[in-house]
């Protein structure tokens, strides 16, 4: 019985200080933050990649003005859609897509004269934000596919260095 009690305890303490916050982000104790384990939801995750200020300043193509664009797309049950910016290496966009009505399924990927590069895959998905930074020039944007039942409408605001944005 004593052996069975303790490993209640040690299982509850690692549920608590070691589970909930890395796999739920809920840290009822704040152990799960001091040591690293807590991430907010996949909802709100931040894609950005550091840059500093010097970095900025030499990546950031002269040739290109700063723009900022909002585009709005209603996607049908099973239904998908594909928006890519024209960029040159170096180019860099701020972005901020949502949901409403349900979630999608996405792939923010890249293709161009540098090649194909995916940057981050995910399901049942209501937002992203995040900064990005070409790699190469060509083409970056992201895939959406309606997997609900239900229409759904995606939001995508973007700021940033790029030639233009369009639906493909």
């Amino acid at each position: 019985m004593r052996a069975i009690a303790l490993a209640m305890v040690v299982a509850t303490i690692v549920l608590v200080t070691a589970v909930l916050p890395a796999e739920y982000g809920i840290d009822p104790t704040g152990v799960g933050n001091a040591i690293g384990l807590l991430r907010p939801p996949a909802s709100v995750v931040d894609m950005s990649i550091p840059i500093t200020p010097e970095a900025a300043a030499t990546v950031t193509p002269a040739a290109t003005a700063y723009r900022s664009d909002e585009m709005t797309l209603t996607l049908k049950p099973g239904e998908s859609a594909e928006v890519k910016a024209t960029m040159a290496k170096g180019g860099s966009y701020v972005f901020s897509w949502t949901v409403a009505g349900g979630t999608v399924e996405f792939d923010m990927h890249g293709d161009g004269s540098g090649g194909e590069a995916s940057y981050a895959k995910g399901e049942d998905a209501s937002s992203l934000h995040g900064t990005f930074h070409a790699p190469f020039d060509g083409r970056h944007g992201w895939f959406w596919q309606n997997l609900t039942w239900e229409p759904v409408t995606v939001t995508l605001k973007t700021s940033g260095f790029y030639e233009k944005i369009e639906k493909l």
